[in-house]
């Protein structure tokens, strides 16, 4: 399995009728946009395991998928709870001006004025819009809000620069 980063783009939520189809939690949009990114990394506590050929469809309500080799209620049962990774070279290039959150992760910040904030640690979605968690000598919330707040986002010098009060 390759050791480049990897994304977490989905779960197994559960058993789907009696054929051993399974219901999939997406968090690609659109939804059904996971099964374009195969194989998967299939991870269960402990163990994992590389799927290829899920197919699956969706149904207004949910994903149902169709694993090769599951055919029966039982062995969708056994796969419940697992989370679906892929590497992150399997995914397409963003736009300019967009960017995967996995991508962020780990870059310094700066405020415009140079003065160092710490390490993106994390984003979330306050569904107004993206929210930069910076790691330094106390946490901090920055909205990822460009132009306003994110001045500038380079990845060669592994550096984002903020307008931001670092008071604040």
């Amino acid at each position: 399995m390759s050791t480049d980063r990897r994304i977490l783009l989905g779960r197994v939520a559960g058993d789907f009728g009696v054929r051993g189809e399974l219901k999939l939690l997406s968090w690609t949009d659109p939804r059904d946009a996971i099964f374009k990114y195969q194989p998967w990394i299939l991870t269960a506590g402990e163990s994992e395991r590389e799927v290829s050929g899920v197919r699956g469809r969706d149904t207004g309500k949910l994903l149902v998928a169709v694993f090769p080799g599951i055919e029966s209620r039982e062995q969708a049962e056994a796969l419940k709870g697992s989370e679906i990774w892929v590497s992150r070279s399997q995914l397409p290039p963003p736009k300019p001006g967009e960017y995967y959150w996995v991508d962020l992760e780990g870059l310094a910040v700066q405020t415009v004025e140079g003065v160092a904030l710490g390490t993106v640690s994390h984003l979330f979605d306050t569904g107004a819009n993206p929210v930069i968690v910076i790691s330094g000598e106390r946490e901090r919330l920055v909205p990822f809000v460009t132009d306003q707040y994110v001045k500038s986002v380079d990845f060669d010098a592994g550096l984002i620069v903020v307008d931001w009060d670092p008071d604040f």
